[in-house]
């Protein structure tokens, strides 16, 4: 049984993660940064993590304990022609999906390396890989994660800890993208 690590469990993919990882028989750490929010997961333990937030992020790796596994998954989108959306919304999206990625990855590697085997996944999209219009900031956020990851996976590897990315398509999440009316 592993200890796995989730951020962003509150809705659509990390809350199915959440789930499939505790039917498994996984010991489930959920985090969201409204806590509140995962009360009703088979989570053992449901922390508050704002990964944009360097003492959120210690305090919840603290809370947690052991982690095997980090599934990050925190993130959000914003839909609307590139040269339209400001420069602050663009770097919001930085801090989020990409360096709060990357923030939680820094604080579980100390751990990991030291005991010699981890797993560090991270959630992308296929906008990782893939240039669409209308959510650009989105993908560059997430083209940045993807170069973050595959650095990660060269440099942590021959301590034992596994790098993987996971490229989901269009997600009904509830979550941003949904109140900007997508599928």
């Amino acid at each position: 049984m592993s200890s796995v690590l989730i951020t962003g469990a509150s809705k659509g993919i990390g809350r199915a993660i959440a789930v499939e990882q505790a039917a498994r028989g996984h010991r489930v750490i959920a985090t969201a940064r409204r806590p509140e929010t995962l009360a009703d997961l088979p989570a053992d333990r449901r922390l508050r993590l704002d990964v944009t937030d360097q003492e959120s992020v210690d305090q919840a790796v603290q809370d947690a304990g052991e982690v095997d596994v980090l599934i990050s998954n925190a993130g959000e989108t914003v839909r609307a022609p590139l040269e339209s959306v400001p420069l602050s919304e663009v770097e919001r999206l930085f801090r989020l999906n990409t360096l709060g990625a990357l923030r939680v990855a820094q604080a579980v590697l100390p751990a990991m390396r030291e005991k010699g085997a981890g797993r560090l996944v991270f959630v992308s999209s296929i906008q990782g890989r893939l240039v669409l219009p209308m959510i650009g900031p989105y993908g560059a956020s997430k083209w940045a994660l993807e170069a973050l990851a595959e650095t990660l996976a060269i440099e942590t590897g021959h301590f034992g800890i596994k790098v993987s990315v996971v490229q989901t398509g269009a997600v009904s999440s509830g979550g941003r993208g949904a109140r900007q009316g997508l599928p």
